[in-house]
């Protein structure tokens, strides 16, 4: 669709080349961009990492499954404390009390891209204990 758009955007008629032909070139460059775009694994690193906002999510179920969420929690957050820096558990708390990378910077004096890789990392450090399948091992 996106390569269609273009077409539409950009074909110019007084070149002589029909529309369909036209279009159908850009669709196709635009799908084999998107087929590049997916296999390089450019990004892969932020696609697969884990949202901070597993260790604040709690079970209002039932109270048998709220206390084991708890105690997940309890368990996972002092795991992640134990392989952080005092500088990422600084910059976790923050976080976690929904403060901006931008708010975060100024509280704790560093600059904007060493708050967004000290989340990166902890994103890594906390999949990596929490292993594949989401649960601590």
């Amino acid at each position: 669709m996106i390569g269609l758009l273009d077409a539409i955007r950009s074909y110019a008629p007084e070149l002589g080349t029909p529309f369909d032909a036209y279009a159908a070139l850009c669709v196709r460059r635009r799908m084999y961009s998107a087929i590049r775009a997916a296999t390089a694994r450019k990004h892969a690193l932020l696609n697969d990492a884990l949202p901070l906002e597993v260790l604040t999510a709690s079970s209002t179920e039932d109270p048998e499954a709220a206390v084991i969420s708890r105690e997940g929690q309890r368990e996972l957050t002092e795991r992640l404390n134990n392989c952080l820096s005092p500088a990422e558990r600084k910059v976790l708390e923050h976080y976690l009390e929904g403060l901006s990378y931008l708010e975060i910077s100024r509280r704790v004096g560093k600059p904007l891209k060493s708050v967004d890789n000290a989340v990166q990392r902890i994103r890594r450090k906390a999949a990596n204990i929490l292993g594949d399948n989401g649960h601590p091992v």
